[in-house]
């Protein structure tokens, strides 16, 4: 239980309700940041405006899973108010006060250098990118469906990545009878790839293996999919990109070709919020009772 506990939930999307959820439901006293336009009322949290929060009696400080923009502004979607996070506030939370959020960014790194604060990243968790990966595929899915006028069964998809997403995504397109190529650099990818019954190419041969490509699926957040790459490619192909922002595709190019490119991350939050925020709810509920297990032990 979090019996005590103060903690500020500040912005976010449908995902971060399951996690006030939860965290009223270990009893933590919640302050709510962005909220304002939320009909729903949840027992334990109140709603409040940023400038009157008290940061100084803060134990743990929930972001958004984008943590906030370059210029520290925080997404609300249920507010119509600019919510930014500022070095000062952060400076102002106790020492033992932790901050957690999805991803981090420049703004946020170069804060958390200077303030001797600590921001713990979920997404960086192997247990929430897994689990985060199951609703991110069956989005891909649906994208694929909704953006394509052939069968995924029968087609030639090509996955660049085999990471916790990546293995996803070519396991389950391969499930639906789709003829499954993976791109990958190191060589045990290459062998997990072969092990898996899919077919491995190395990402050095890219452009040259999307000739025949009906449908890319980008899980790699760096420049890949480049002019070179996507000339290669049919124009009927299909490019879903669910690296984060702003990916790893040339989308000024795909378009001038007329190729359909599409950026989709924080898929989860669009297709399965409840899921998804049950996936952030869960792991948030046991980092924060175990940061507070830990400083009662400190305490006694």
């Amino acid at each position: 239980m979090l019996t005590g506990m103060q903690i500020a939930v500040i912005g976010g999307d449908a995902r971060q309700l399951e996690v006030v959820r939860k965290l009223t439901e270990l009893d933590a006293k919640l302050l709510l940041v962005g909220f304002e336009q939320l009909d729903h009322a949840f027992t334990g949290a109140v709603k409040e405006k940023m400038e009157d929060i008290n940061f100084k009696e803060l134990d743990s400080v929930i972001l958004p899973v984008r943590g906030t923009d370059s210029d520290g502004k925080v997404e609300t979607i249920f507010s119509s108010e600019e919510v930014v996070l500022t070095e000062e506030m952060i400076k102002n939370t106790p020492e033992h006060c932790t901050f957690y959020a999805g991803i981090s960014n420049d703004y946020l790194d170069e804060i958390f250098k200077k303030v001797d604060r600590k921001l713990v990243l979920l997404f960086e968790r192997d247990d929430v990118a897994i689990y985060n990966s199951i609703p991110t595929v069956e989005g891909a899915i649906m994208m694929a469906i909704q953006h394509t006028d052939f069968t995924i069964h029968g087609s030639n998809v090509a996955v660049l990545g085999l990471g916790r997403v990546g293995m996803s995504v070519a396991r389950s397109f391969q499930a639906l009878g789709a003829k499954v190529k993976v791109g990958a650099r190191k060589s045990e990818d290459i062998a997990r790839i072969s092990e898996m019954a899919l077919a491995p190419f190395h990402l050095n041969d890219l452009a040259a293996e999307m000739k025949n490509v009906d449908i890319c699926i980008n899980t790699i957040p760096f420049p890949i999919i480049t002019a070179k790459v996507i000339a290669n490619m049919p124009v009927h192909t299909l490019i879903i990109d669910l690296a984060s922002k702003p990916g790893g595709t040339d989308f000024r190019y795909a378009e001038k070709r007329g190729i359909k490119a599409l950026l989709a991350p924080s898929l989860p939050g669009i297709v399965a919020p409840k899921t998804a925020g049950q996936i952030l709810a869960n792991a948030l509920g046991l980092l924060i009772q175990g940061e507070f297990l830990k400083r009662k032990g400190k305490m006694i």
